[in-house]
């Protein structure tokens, strides 16, 4: 068996060949026609199966709102044909940025980002003749943020950032009093002209870290009712509050042992029981779109994003990078099974380069998913859905390569882009990392 090569795939055949060796499951079709098809999404229209997943570029104002790369960033997606694009994370807190380019949606900037919503939709009508269905995430990036806020103590994940056991958890009060705050960003969202707000709970970030709060008492913590009241109260919340369509992306599994990980055995392998019990509980409340992700970048990197090169803050990846990829996809089909009545976006495809595609397509035509989703991808290849629907097919030469360093910049807390592909915005602070190293 080869552990993690890289990319080195001619043709199609040779990507079914080593498929077949690994044992894996991955489809793959040459007729990529599938993907063309519009659906419905909760109320709105997604005129393809392809999305752009959710990726910060830590390139906003100082009031949290777009700068000028970010509506670079999202004029060039929205000009790339794709159905659905999931804006990045923003923050409905000061306490919860990750960092000081996040944006932030409030009343006073608001007008900033409708004025961006609008010039999206209007770039995408003169390049395509269509309208991306726009989710809006709303986040708390817990642990991972500014302010360290954690929902409960993980020693390897305390050891990692440097706090000690007797670091303070954010209180139940101090939890229920962010509701408030998710509904204001909402209807902030809303009133710019997204058509959808997502309550983030993947990558343990504060949601995603309740989830696997089983050590945590309290209304919070310790079952699986509380573990996921915070979910419940915001989707309530926000349904009474806002006419605007739910989504969320949520981690599969974590990837850590019980009793730390959400959706793991006492080994921190998959166990889907409660996310199963999860994405129903979920859609009853009124969620129609799930983006289905698992483990979290700052802890597990290759099962989240397969890649070549690990960067900095990696390591060379432990098992053959086609195993995670088929693993992701495997993870959004028995989620997808569960949900026959909503839409699920799949993750996993950026590592197949100008093969994903076909593999997409497959996906998609033996219904494992309904909507399939690019992240690094999408920082690299912007216009990859017009290559795919429209000829003449992704070009090798435009994928991304997975060499991680778009995630370096990000947990540099620099801007985020693709520095191979768009070099002459990011290879230059890509390069200042070097020089602070």
């Amino acid at each position: 068996m080869r552990i993690a090569v890289k990319f080195s795939y001619k043709t199609l055949q040779d990507l079914r060949d080593d498929a077949k060796a690994l044992q894996l499951t991955l489809p793959i079709q040459e007729d990529t026609a599938p993907l063309a098809a519009p659906l419905t999404v909760n109320r709105g229209r997604v005129e393809n199966r392809l999305g752009i997943h959710p990726m910060e570029g830590c390139d906003g104002e100082s009031d949290g709102s777009p700068g000028p790369l970010t509506h670079r960033r999202y004029q060039r997606f929205a000009a790339g044909g794709a159905g659905l694009l999931w804006f990045e994370a923003v923050a409905v807190h000061p306490r919860g940025m990750s960092n000081k380019r996040q944006l932030r949606i409030t009343p006073e900037n608001v007008d900033a980002f409708k004025v961006l919503v609008e010039a999206m939709h209007d770039t995408a009508r003169q390049a395509w003749g269509g309208q991306p269905y726009n989710v809006f995430q709303l986040t708390h990036s817990g642990r991972y943020g500014l302010q360290r806020n954690i929902a409960v103590h993980i020693p390897e994940l305390d050891a990692k950032v440097g706090l000690e056991p007797d670091y303070p958890v954010i209180s139940d009060d101090e939890l229920a009093a962010l509701v408030d705050h998710y509904v204001q960003a909402a209807m902030l969202a809303k009133a710019a002209g997204f058509d959808a707000v997502d309550i983030k709970g993947c990558h343990r970030y504060l949601l995603s870290e309740l989830l696997g709060a089983h050590t945590r008492p309290g209304r919070y913590g310790g079952s699986y009712e509380n573990r996921t009241r915070m979910f419940r109260e915001i989707a309530e919340a926000i349904t009474a509050a806002v006419d605007v369509d739910l989504a969320i992306r949520f981690n599969s599994y974590d990837a850590l042992p019980l009793p730390y990980g959400w959706g793991c055995d006492e080994h921190g392998e998959a166990d889907l029981s409660e996310p199963k019990r999860f994405v129903h509980d979920m859609e009853q409340l009124g969620v129609g779109l799930f983006n289905v992700s698992a483990s979290s970048p700052y802890t597990a990197p290759h099962i989240s994003r397969p890649y070549d090169q690990p960067g900095r803050f990696g390591y060379p990846p432990p098992e053959p990078q086609l195993k995670g990829v088929d693993r992701l996809l495997n993870l959004g089909r028995e989620l997808k099974q569960e949900l026959p009545n909503s839409v699920v976006m799949g993750t996993g495809y950026s590592w197949l380069r100008h093969m994903a595609g076909e593999v997409a397509a497959a996906t998609v035509a033996q219904g494992w998913i309904d909507i399939v989703g690019f992240g690094r991808g999408a920082f690299a290849y912007p216009d990859f859905a017009n290559d795919i629907l429209r000829g003449p097919g992704m070009q090798r030469s435009k994928a991304c390569i997975t060499c991680t360093k778009c995630a370096e910049l990000k947990a540099s807390k620099a801007l985020s882009g693709c520095v191979v592909r768009d070099s002459e915005v990011y290879l230059e602070p890509y390069r200042q990392l070097d020089q602070k190293a």
